[in-house]
């Protein structure tokens, strides 16, 4: 990938006149992207045999790990994932680099005249996008990721995909999902197809599992349901993939948590449903290894570069926005068997006080601040009372991330970890400040 002053204009400049063509109102459907492709020449007709992803939680770090064994079996990988974090490129990887800014640019140029300043929202536009690099640059697999639903969603219009996988389904974006578990995983179970493999992912309610097979047994969907079809069962150092009366043993991932056993797997079965080769044993152990996402559970060693912590503790960040990712987290935190610390920001639209319930008894502070970004968040005195009430245990509103490390380490508290959580933007306002880029993230 390659950046300079002129291009990184160009693409910025066209970005926030995309952002203006966003309809006053989202009405979800495919018709207004269909149109738009077809404008341009349907480029999802064109894009490589593709694997296509739908969920809550757990979507992004599934395509990580599909990737990195791919990767190692030595295909060719495009990828789609959204949002970004600090730089629009992340979303567009070609053969297994993100897309410079010299092409993202045309590229957007390009859909801006076709467009001829009708509405279309910004995923729509920036999607097309991506198709259209897809379709123009060659690779073995496309791994393609929804945004934030999938029946409506602007990337469910390849009609034949390899395989679809949905990961697990929590309360999420319920303003445009729904508010029970069964719309947003009817919501989400419309990427399965007639005839395409779907790999169901372990799910934490039965009513979304209900659903899935429902809506494939509908469709003629082959089903690899997890709990039926097959099982993940963690080890001293790995984990089991139990399909049948075999089993496989795979050395743990890179990527840190219980739940990334669950994502890691999803990922082999799929794998080894539709391109066995490429998912032997020493190949998907080396994937795993090599296996990244950012925000992730994602060790830093400080918020400044060069700045180290104090002896003893460690610092972690992670993307994780809603009530499913909060008991991912604590989940993790209770096999670390140390102190847990958070520094949480939460944007104004979501359910604050059911993302900090599952850390209740065991995260000792909860330091509420803002959230650097252009959307409103939960004011730090507020979300600091809103923590009280979930019941964690000590409580304070600070003004950044910084100050909060600070006054973490400060000699007070007993070593630990500390996971800074509960947005995407803020994820992406810290690792622009490594980065000495401009935080950038869009949920």
């Amino acid at each position: 990938m390659t950046f300079n002053d002129t291009s990184r204009r160009r693409v910025d400049a066209a970005l926030t006149r995309m952002q203006s063509l966003h309809p006053q109102l989202i009405d979800l459907g495919l018709p207004r992207i269909l149109r738009f492709l077809d404008r341009i020449g349907r480029p999802q007709d064109h894009v490589p045999p593709t694997i296509h992803l739908a969920g809550t939680n757990g979507k992004g770090s599934t395509l990580a790990f599909a990737r990195s064994i791919l990767e190692a079996s030595g295909a060719r990988i495009h990828a789609f994932t959204s949002p970004h974090l600090v730089r629009f490129n992340e979303r567009i990887r070609l053969d297994g680099r993100l897309i410079g800014d010299g092409a993202l640019a045309t590229l957007l140029d390009r859909c801006e005249a076709a467009n001829e300043g009708q509405d279309i929202t910004y995923f729509e536009i920036t999607t097309a996008a991506a198709f259209l690099a897809f379709a123009e640059a060659s690779a073995d697999y496309l791994l393609l990721e929804t945004g934030l639903g999938g029946r409506h969603d602007a990337t469910n219009v390849v009609e034949k995909p390899l395989v679809t996988i949905i990961t697990s389904i929590s309360h999420d974006h319920e303003r445009f999902l729904g508010e029970t578990i069964e719309r947003i995983a009817w919501e989400k179970a419309g990427i399965i197809k007639p005839g395409v493999p779907v790999v169901i992912a372990p799910q934490e309610y039965g009513e979304a599992t209900e659903v899935l097979l429902r809506t494939a047994a509908e469709v003629g969907a082959p089903t690899l349901c997890h709990g039926r079809d097959w099982t993940v069962e963690p080890t001293g150092s790995g984990f089991l993939v139990r399909k049948g009366l075999e089993a496989e043993w795979y050395p743990a991932p890179a990527l840190p948590g219980r739940h990334q056993l669950d994502n890691a797997a999803g990922a082999i079965v799929a794998l080894q449903e539709v391109a066995p080769e490429r998912a032997g044993a020493d190949t998907v152990s080396q994937g795993l290894a090599a296996a990244s996402w950012p925000a992730r559970l994602q060790a830093l060693p400080g918020l400044k570069p060069g700045e180290r912590l104090p002896e003893g503790w460690r610092l972690w960040l992670d993307g994780g926005h809603n009530a499913g990712a909060a008991r991912a987290l604590s989940a993790w935190s209770e096999t670390r068997e140390r102190p847990l610390y958070l520094i949480v920001g939460i944007l104004q639209r979501k359910d604050t006080h059911a993302f900090l319930a599952p850390f209740a008894g065991r995260a000792g502070v909860a330091a509420a601040i803002p959230v650097p970004s252009q959307t409103p968040s939960v004011e730090p005195h507020e979300l600091a009372e809103t923590a009280s009430n979930a019941g964690i245990a000590e409580t304070w509103p600070v003004g950044s991330a910084g100050e909060a490390l600070a006054r973490l380490t400060d000699g007070s508290y007993p070593p630990g970890d500390i996971v800074i959580c509960g947005s995407l933007y803020l994820a992406g306002a810290v690792l622009s400040t490594l980065e000495g880029g401009e935080p950038g993230a869009v949920e």
